[in-house]
């Protein structure tokens, strides 16, 4: 069988390292909260809607409390008491505050006792409906087969989430297993989320909890159909982070794009901000058994990817102890990383295979996501589609979790169908073609790839330690993963931080780390 002999000593190097880094920000985690959590808080508590202006409901409660300086107790024990004070629901409540400018900091607090009795049912009946949602996607695995090794995942990416709906069926339909929505561009950057349906987008299609359903409704009849379960994809990062992970509980998804790094280097969050965000968003993710998928590939845009792969497998292995931070399972961690490296070098596929078998070495247990060349795709369609078979020659004897295939006009967002169909026949033919290869070889501790691997993982180790040392987010002000700068104090959203007051209260938070057992 093709395994690889890691240096056990210095996994576990690697490992401690990762949780040294991770385990310092328990002040940040204990102390602080975002507008965008507590907007999930609301939420979770059954406020929904939009003013005409498009403004959410859960924001103008948020922005609300945070004019009048009453946010640090948290949302929920603000709407608890009002609710309590006015008979009425969490619903009505937020109406009140958007309509009639009810102020809910002026309304004198009822007991703390009082008002957990009132949250406690909300609470209560959020999380069964998750927990439902969850329980269904389990039914309808065990009813159909399982997942294949690689799963085939493809993207639409209209701007029109009924031109999405009818693109995700022919893919399914095609053989692809698991169905990405890409998001507009630059919604990671709204510090709201739209609501409704909606049909115009650039380069993709808003997140929105209808758009959720509505996909979900799609595949669920497609799965139906091809008595194969389709995973739905879409993006819980960003200034939303939260309030799209609670969403996409709501609705079902299984695989949610989540990672505060990704944000941080790649779209100028604030770092305080998108870990804590993160850290809620991953909570969510973990009670409802969605698959986090991180964003790693991306390094390998900005650095070269073999002087810098260490880089990628420092990061994954923090991705990995933030997530099990906020209770996400080894099985449902989809780690990233990428087939970036330049073909023209001697044994650039070496160089790949072996950092392909370095991932899933390192993660045994976890759905792997194995993102396709872009950097060095060009017009010449025989050359990129060569690339492409070669990825997905790779990802099929290392048996990664999920494949993202790569297609010829992928980089114009919406892929032209034909494409999609082609890049699913490939993928299939290769995945058919070589299916047990991986049992007929092996390697000698002496191979250039098992070399290569442990070159790698000793690079990352002494990264690691030397972030350990110094904290993340010195490393990162000094631009050491992605070769990009991320300071601290600065970036897109800090203004959204909060420090909690003594009396501060999560109703979701707390009943969810009870029963993930943090």
């Amino acid at each position: 069988m093709l395994k690889l002999d890691l240096n056990q000593e210095m996994v576990n190097r690697a490992h401690n390292a990762a949780s040294k880094i991770t385990n310092a920000f328990t002040w940040l985690f204990d102390g602080y909260t975002t507008v965008a959590i507590e907007r999930t808080v609301l939420r979770l508590m059954g406020i929904d809607g939009a003013l005409k202006d498009g403004k959410p409901l859960p924001n103008v409660v948020v922005d609300h409390l945070v004019e009048n300086s009453a946010i640090s107790k948290g949302a929920a024990i603000w709407v608890a008491n009002a609710m309590l004070n006015k008979r009425l629901t969490a619903q009505e409540i937020a109406e009140e505050v958007a309509y009639k400018g009810l102020d809910l900091s002026q309304i004198p607090l009822a007991s703390g006792d009082a008002i957990f009795e009132t949250l406690t049912p909300l609470t209560d009946k959020m999380l069964a409906q998750i927990t439902s949602q969850k329980h269904k996607r389990e039914e309808l695995l065990s009813k159909y087969q399982p997942r294949p090794k690689p799963a085939i995942y493809v993207i639409v990416a209209t701007g029109n989430i009924y031109e999405d709906v009818v693109q995700a069926r022919s893919a399914a339909r095609e053989g692809a297993d698991a169905i990405a929505v890409i998001r507009s561009t630059a919604q990671s950057l709204l510090d709201y989320v739209p609501f409704g349906a909606t049909t115009v987008g650039f380069g993709g299609t808003f997140a929105t909890q209808e758009n959720f359903r509505i996909m979900r409704k799609a595949l669920d009849e497609v799965s139906e159909e091809e008595k194969r379960y389709i995973h739905l994809t879409n993006y819980a990062s960003g200034l939303c982070m939260p309030e799209i992970a609670a969403m996409g509980a709501m609705e079902r998804l299984d695989m949610m794009l989540n990672d505060a790094m990704y944000g941080i280097l790649f779209r100028d969050i604030n770092p305080k901000r998108t870990l804590l965000d993160q850290y809620f968003a991953r909570m969510i993710n973990a009670y409802a058994g969605i698959e986090i998928q991180t964003g790693e590939d991306n390094y390998l845009t900005t650095s070269d990817a073999v002087e810098k792969a260490y880089t990628v497998t420092a990061s994954q292995l923090i991705n990995e102890s933030f997530a099990i931070l906020s209770g996400v399972k080894p099985e449902k961690m989809g780690l990233g990383h990428a087939y970036e490296i330049d073909p023209e070098l001697e044994n650039s596929f070496s160089y790949e295979l072996a950092h392909a078998l370095l991932t899933k070495t390192l993660f045994p247990n976890s759905p792997v996501k194995y993102m396709p060349p872009t950097k060095f795709a060009s017009g010449n369609i025989f050359h990129t589609y060569l690339l492409n078979a070669m990825f997905n020659f790779v990802g099929q004897l290392t048996e990664q979790g999920v494949q993202l295939l790569g297609m010829m006009t992928e980089a114009i967002h919406t892929p032209h169908l034909a494409d999609r169909s082609l890049a699913i026949e490939n993928a299939k033919y290769i995945f058919r073609a070589i299916k047990g290869l991986n049992q007929d070889l092996c390697l000698t501790e002496d191979s250039f790839i098992a070399k290569r691997a442990n070159e790698v993982l000793a690079q990352a180790t002494e990264f690691l330690e030397k972030v350990a040392q110094e904290d993340l987010f010195s490393a990162m002000a000094k631009g050491e993963f992605a070769e990009i700068k991320r300071p601290e104090n600065s970036g897109k959203g800090l203004e959204g931080v909060i420090m909690k007051d003594s009396s501060y209260y999560n109703p979701f938070m707390e009943s969810m780390k009870q029963e993930l057992g943090l």
